[in-house]
């Protein structure tokens, strides 16, 4: 893959992807066109997908961003291929994906991740070490008395720093996510950018990916800031997310494509399926 060495793109919304469908199409080749979807599942929680190739993948399902899909006309335009998706090549759902309705993108960045699955099956990538089993939430080494932003109601990371005791902030859309106690950590929008370059350390959730604000949260990020971006949206290659300072890639990997499909079909959550069909994993730079 080419390097990219246009800075303003570092924060142009959708980057990410782009740069990461380039790489997929470089280490996949001529497989690339042929792998089709053979399942997907539109859950409460979460998107699934299973490619041809037994690959699978998950992202969430972007829910309060669909306000519009209230009827069945307004359903149809937001998600218009039901019943339609098992042997469409999974190319057709990735294409031109910054601007897609939400849950359009929801399915594409679950393809992504499915095949991000299949390039690691073809070709490991040595330039960075991946931890199976390892919860980024639950073993990252918080500063001690360094400044941290949490984006998104990160539960696990915002429980160990209220226990830490020291400053933090939580940038949060939805202030009903969030505990009594934890809205005095809430930053205003309008303090977001300062807190932002104040930070330390990062910790964002990866639905970021989803309304298009990732890059430009990374591109007003400190020099020198740990930066980690959570969750089962991020679950893809890393190499774009290193290129604007993440550290650590906290994401998930699919180990059981049909048994993950089955359980959040039935509103199943993380809960439900990690250590059952999808596992952890905490991928950091070599």
């Amino acid at each position: 893959m080419m390097p990219v060495t246009d800075s303003t793109l570092f924060s142009r919304p959708g980057s990410i992807l782009e740069e990461t469908l380039t790489e997929i199409r470089d280490i996949l080749g001529s497989n690339f066109e042929t792998i089709t979807i053979e399942r997907v599942v539109i859950g409460i929680f979460f998107t699934g997908i299973k490619l041809s190739d037994g690959s699978g993948g998950i992202c969430f399902t972007p829910i309060k961003e669909i306000p519009d899909a209230v009827c069945c006309p307004s359903s149809a335009r937001a998600m218009p291929y039901p019943g339609k998706f098992t042997g469409k090549p999974a190319a057709d759902f990735i294409r031109d994906l910054a601007g897609a309705p939400p849950l359009k993108k929801a399915v594409g960045v679950a393809v992504i991740n499915a095949l991000a699955e299949s390039c690691r099956k073809r070709r490991p990538d040595d330039a960075c070490v991946t931890d199976a089993g390892k919860d980024a939430l639950e073993t990252l080494l918080l500063p001690e008395m360094g400044y941290v932003v949490v984006v998104g109601a990160l539960v696990p990371i915002i429980k160990r720093l209220k226990v830490r005791g020291k400053p933090f902030g939580i940038l949060e859309l939805d202030l009903r996510t969030l505990k009594p106690d934890e809205l005095p950590f809430a930053i205003p929008p309008g303090k977001a950018d300062a807190e932002i370059r104040r930070a330390d350390m990062l910790v964002i959730t990866g639905t970021t990916l989803l309304n298009n604000t990732l890059e430009p949260l990374l591109a007003s990020a400190r020099p020198g800031a740990e930066i980690v971006v959570v969750g089962p949206t991020a679950s893809m290659l890393p190499a774009a997310f290193f290129r604007r300072g993440v550290t650590v890639l906290g994401g998930d990997v699919v180990t059981d494509p049909d048994r993950l499909l089955d359980t959040i079909a039935e509103g199943g959550s993380g809960y439900h399926f990690f250590g059952k069909s999808a596992e952890k994993t905490l991928t950091r730079q070599r």
